[in-house]
């Protein structure tokens, strides 16, 4: 028989009766007998049917989820988070500003969790840890373990992308609902309950009622950002060339129509609030126990209530956390007892107590700083004055020749 006529082996076969001829050779090398096996078909990766039905996460947030994921498991749980160029030849996305999108969005919804920043010894910074979940970590978690959460999310208010601003908002939105239901925002639910809302958010749309949230979401939020805002808006669109009703479909439009529709007026005035809170937060003194997640936390419990009331809400929860120091039993949460104070403000029952120590120790101290200051002024020597002078003249003519006020020649 000619050689033409010799089957010829695949190159695969070929290649896997070299690789039975390496696994043979390293068993034997090995003390005491055992069975091998080699598996030379498709690897198969589970994938969380979250991640699949997530109505938040549009389908390039899942499969960026999706390519990390699997890159974990390839080099194992503890890795390098792969680079955004990895993942984006992994998921085929041409643009890394996509990826970095994507990336920010599944932080923003909890799937995601940077809990820390890697620094030398020199505090040159060296990376991030991520932590990635297999369904949105509860929001209490997430404070927990990324110190910089809610400052992100009041970041993403203002990204260069309208699809995080949107989602940004929502989250913030949600929170704000769920003060003015008097909900804990810290309160965690149970492990059955969640699978409860769970299962009615995958198998029926009309089970997205006003009353069950999801994750980091309302329903009504939850509706307002996964509803397609080119379908509520085609009377106002049917004008538009092709090119802008395109753009109306894709995902910036999702901001403009989440702003215009933001659940209530009374979320949108508590939003108002929390703004005019923000800006004028220097004034608040806070206990200095709360972390910068609590504080920002804390703004939006505050602006329930009146600015008058504010600090004395404030310096009882001092005055309650200084308390432990004295026997009585620990504050374990303190955003909760601050949520009970803010109530009792709401409802007229709020006494100041623990607090007015708090107040009667921050006069002492600020009138003897003050004293301090005023003593110094006094003890000053004729020539520590005749200096301090001098150096006040020197300066106020140098900002008059800056500003042109100024004559060199005379």
């Amino acid at each position: 028989m000619s050689d033409d006529n010799v089957p010829q082996l695949r190159p695969e076969t070929c290649a896997l009766d070299a690789l039975i001829q390496a696994t043979v050779h390293h068993a034997s090398q090995k003390t005491g007998g055992i069975d091998t096996m080699l598996f030379m078909g498709n690897w198969h990766q589970a994938i969380p049917s979250l991640v699949i039905e997530d109505p938040i996460l549009e389908p390039v947030d899942k499969l960026v989820w999706m390519v990390i994921m699997l890159h974990a498991r390839e080099t194992g749980g503890r890795t390098a988070f792969p680079s955004y160029d990895s993942i984006s030849a992994k998921a085929n996305v041409a643009s890394t500003s996509t990826i970095a999108r994507a990336i920010a969005i599944l932080r923003l919804t909890r799937w995601l969790t940077l809990c820390a920043r890697v620094r030398g010894k020199s505090g040159q910074f060296k990376g991030n840890v991520y932590v990635l979940h297999d369904e949105p970590l509860p929001f209490v978690d997430a404070l927990h373990l990324d110190a910089d959460y809610m400052q992100f999310i009041h970041q993403s208010t203002v990204h260069k992308h309208a699809r995080v601003n949107a989602v940004a908002k929502g989250v913030l939105a949600s929170l704000d609902e769920s003060l003015l239901v008097n909900e804990a925002m810290l309160e965690s639910t149970s492990v059955l309950e969640q699978r409860a809302r769970l299962a009615s958010f995958s198998t029926d749309k009309k089970a997205r009622t006003k009353t069950e949230p999801y994750f980091a979401f309302s329903a009504e939020v939850v509706n307002q950002l996964s509803n397609k805002p080119a379908e509520k808006h085609s009377k106002s669109n049917q004008y538009q060339n092709s090119k802008a009703v395109n753009s109306n479909k894709n995902s910036s439009s999702c901001s403009s129509y989440f702003k215009n529709t933001t659940t209530t007026t009374t979320t949108q005035n508590n939003i108002n609030k929390v703004q005019d809170l923000q800006q004028s937060v220097e004034l608040l003194i806070y206990p200095k126990k709360l972390s910068d997640n609590q504080r920002a936390l804390a703004d939006r419990y505050l602006a329930m209530i009146e600015p008058s009331e504010r600090q004395f809400v404030l310096d009882e929860l001092q005055g309650r956390l200084e308390s432990e120091n004295k026997g009585m039993q620990p504050v374990y949460d303190e955003l909760r007892f601050l949520h009970s104070l803010c109530k009792a403000v709401q409802q007229g029952e709020f006494v100041p107590n623990l607090g007015l120590k708090v107040v009667e120790a921050r006069k002492q101290r600020d009138d003897a700083h003050r004293e301090a200051e005023t003593t110094h002024l006094v003890e000053q020597t004729p020539e520590e004055k005749q200096h301090a002078r001098a150096i006040g003249i020197k300066q106020l003519a140098e900002l008059k020749k800056s500003m042109g006020l100024s004559n060199p020649n005379k």
